[in-house]
């Protein structure tokens, strides 16, 4: 599988045995973080901050609440889908934590994205103690790998492993089908902002070959960079796919607000000239399907629009209920991705022609960081 390093199921069975070796009480523990690092934890772990909103799905995922104490600011803010974890003490962004306050809660573990924040979060809780574990939980990738991780050290082995089949079955499935195909159409994934497009690296890369298609920022340098109109005008891409952090699909009652989203980008100057926007092959997925515990979701989404012919009884839906059902435990509900426009139509108005005399400007791809 392109980029993948899949653990097996029996790499996972064998993982599993070690695993449910249960250490005595003040054992340690040594983990590799998403960082390469090793980092030792004491066993057992009772208390746990969470800056990292994937893994506090994962933690929920493994049947684990009762054992976070802390958690970023935004999980506060969404008590409709995060339900009494939105009630747990908050410590700050997940990029600019309070120190203080994560120390006060007395923590056996704080976990924390792979780059953010900065390592300033090791020298605060280091010399009290507190172990720091950086794990992503949503990259595709290395998800299973952190899942177990985790089922170990919070000793939800078994959770963990149910967890990993259901994920690598259905991973497995869109691989075998994706194996023979010759072309991959082109695909412009946009992040969160505005022509900010992902690179090598990022978990939409990873996504987008994983689904079968050739992503057009692939053979740039960094992860996340900054592309130009122009850029993606003379790439002329057969699919766009913009992902859309303003809302929590939870919410939503119908695809309104991802569609006018997906109608902003068919009025983009001069992109009426890009075969993804005559085709109507625009689409608009919400984060919470686009990366974290969720993105198989979001990749089976993706394995539709890219190749519809091969994926003719795939429903992404039904995928997503039956996570809400057998990991979550709360009833599925929301919507995730805009509606499809049908090839030559759109859901308003059609995008207005370029203005007379209106030419593309110089190629141009800027390297900024998102």
């Amino acid at each position: 599988m392109p980029k993948r390093k899949a653990l097996s199921l029996l790499l996972m069975a064998l993982l599993f045995l070690g695993y449910s070796i249960v250490p005595a009480f003040g054992a340690t523990v040594d983990v590799t973080d998403a960082l390469g690092r090793t980092v030792r934890v004491s066993l057992p772990v009772q208390r746990v901050v969470t800056l990292n909103s994937d893994a506090l799905e994962v933690i929920w995922i493994l049947g684990a609440k009762e054992l976070v104490v802390g958690v970023e600011t935004q999980v506060a803010r969404e008590p409709w889908f995060w339900g009494d974890l939105a009630k747990r003490p908050t410590v700050g962004r997940w990029s600019e934590p309070n120190m203080e306050k994560i120390a006060s809660l007395a923590p056996d573990l704080v976990l924390a994205y792979a780059h953010y924040p900065g390592q300033v979060l090791e020298k605060k809780m280091i010399p009290l103690g507190i172990p720091v574990l950086r794990l992503d939980c949503y990259k595709i990738d290395t998800l299973e790998r952190e899942v177990l991780i985790l089922g170990r050290l919070l000793r939800r082995q078994k959770e963990a492993l149910r967890f990993c089949r259901w994920h690598q079955r259905h991973l497995e499935m869109i691989h075998k089908r994706i194996m023979g195909v010759l072309r991959h159409p082109a695909v412009y994934i946009e992040s969160y902002t505005d022509y900010h497009t992902c690179g090598p690296g990022s978990g939409g890369d990873e996504m987008c070959a994983l689904a079968g298609g050739r992503n057009i920022a692939a053979g740039l340098s960094i992860p996340y960079p900054r592309v130009t109109p122009e850029w993606v005008v003379a790439q002329d891409p057969d699919v766009i796919i913009k992902a859309a952090a303003y809302t929590n699909g939870y919410l939503l009652r119908d695809p309104g607000a991802l569609n006018r989203r997906m109608n902003a980008i068919l009025r983009r100057p001069a992109f009426n000239q890009i075969k993804a926007v005559r085709e109507g092959n625009v689409h608009v997925m919400d984060s919470a399907v686009w990366a974290g515990p969720r993105a198989i979701i979001g990749l089976a989404y993706m394995a539709r629009w890219f190749h519809p012919g091969l994926f003719p009884d795939l429903d992404p839906g039904a995928w997503h209920k039956e996570y809400f059902k057998e990991f979550l435990h709360i009833p599925y509900k929301g919507v995730y991705v805009s509606i499809r426009n049908l090839p030559g139509r759109f859901l308003q108005s059609p995008p207005a022609p370029p203005k007379p005399g209106i030419r593309l400007k110089r190629v141009q791809v800027s390297c900024s960081v998102r």
